[in-house]
C-alpha cells in the first residue's frame, strides 16, 4: 500500500481526492467524512502528505491511506442503522453506535469516525499518555465543528491502558440520547441489555498489539468488529492487520489481512 506520491496533495480536498481516485476510499459516505477533518488541524507539519508523521512521546499520526483503510473496514459498524429496512448496513435496529479508539494520537481519526456515527453515536479516544489525551483535545478544538462535539459529549478523550479497553460510563441527564442504549426489549435477556447499555460497535486499536487482547475482544458488542494490528510473535518484527468480528450471537470470526508497521501497544514511558 506504499502509494504515497500518488495520494498527496496541497490542500485537505485534494489529498481526500486522490485517495477516492486511487481507490482508497471506495464509499461516498467514507470520503464525505474525510473532507470534513481537516488534516492540517491534527498533523505537526505537511498535513496533506500521505505519510506517517511522529506527534512526540514515541507516538505518531499514520498515513492517510492506513485511516481510510481502518474506516472502512469498520464502517459497516460505524453508521448508525434507522430500522430492519435498511440492508445496507450491519447493526441493531435504533442502537446509538459506541465506538472506542484506542492509541488516539493526534485525534485526527476520532473526530472522522465521529462523523460517521450520527448524531446519538459516541467516539472515546483512549490514550495511555496524559499528553497525548490532551493533544487530541487541542486538536479537534481548533475548528468550530471538533469544538461542538468535544461539547455535546459526542466525542471525549480519556487516559487509560489500551491493551484492557475502556468503560465509558452512560451519558447523564445533561446528554440525553448522547451514546446510550436503545429501549431495550422487553424479551431481551440480561445479557443482552448489557450489551446495549456498554461495549463497542466498533474498536479501532492504532498502535500494534503484543497479542488479540481477550478483554478488547470481550468488549465488542454482538454485532461488532474491532480492527487491530498485532505482532507475529516469530521475532521477526512483523506486525499484520486482524479483523475480529462478533455476529449477533456472540460467535468470534478472526481474520489476518495483510503486514503493516504500528508503533507498539504498550506501558506508559516513565
Amino acid at each position: 500500500m506504499n502509494m504515497a506520491w500518488h495520494n498527496s496533495g496541497t490542500t485537505n480536498a485534494d489529498l481526500v481526492e486522490n485517495l477516492w481516485r486511487n481507490k482508497l476510499i471506495t464509499q461516498p459516505v467514507v470520503k464525505n467524512a474525510f473532507l470534513k477533518v481537516d488534516r492540517a488541524h491534527y498533523a505537526p507539519s505537511q498535513p496533506y502528505e500521505d505519510s506517517p508523521q511522529p506527534i512526540g512521546h514515541g507516538a505518531t499520526i499514520s498515513a492517510p491511506h492506513m485511516h481510510a483503510h481502518a474506516v472502512e473496514t469498520l464502517l459497516p459498524f460505524l453508521l448508525p442503522k434507522v430500522n430492519d429496512d435498511d440492508p445496507g448496513v450491519i447493526g441493531q435496529p435504533g442502537r446509538p453506535r459506541r465506538v472506542l479508539d484506542i492509541g488516539s494520537g493526534s485525534g485526527y481519526l476520532t473526530h472522522v469516525l465521529a462523523e460517521l456515527v450520527g448524531e446519538t453515536g459516541v467516539v472515546v479516544g483512549l490514550e495511555h499518555i496524559p499528553a497525548l489525551k490532551e493533544l487530541g483535545e487541542r486538536n479537534m478544538a481548533k475548528s468550530p465543528e471538533g469544538r461542538a462535539l468535544l461539547d455535546s459529549g459526542r466525542v471525549r478523550f480519556r487516559v487509560g491502558d489500551g491493551r484492557k479497553g475502556w468503560s465509558e460510563p452512560s451519558p447523564g441527564e445533561s446528554q440525553p440520547g448522547v451514546g446510550g442504549a436503545a429501549a431495550p426489549d422487553a424479551a431481551a435477556s440480561e445479557g443482552e441489555k448489557k450489551d446495549e447499555a456498554g461495549g463497542w460497535d466498533a474498536i479501532h486499536v492504532g498502535a500494534a498489539a503484543a497479542t488479540l487482547h481477550d478483554e478488547l475482544v470481550r468488549q465488542l458488542r454482538s454485532p461488532g468488529r474491532m480492527f487491530i494490528p498485532v505482532e507475529a510473535g516469530n521475532g521477526w518484527e512483523e506486525q499484520y492487520i486482524w479483523t475480529v468480528d462478533k455476529d449477533e450471537h456472540g460467535n468470534v470470526t478472526k481474520k489476518k489481512l495483510y503486514g503493516v508497521r504500528y508503533v507498539p501497544l504498550t506501558d506508559a514511558p516513565k
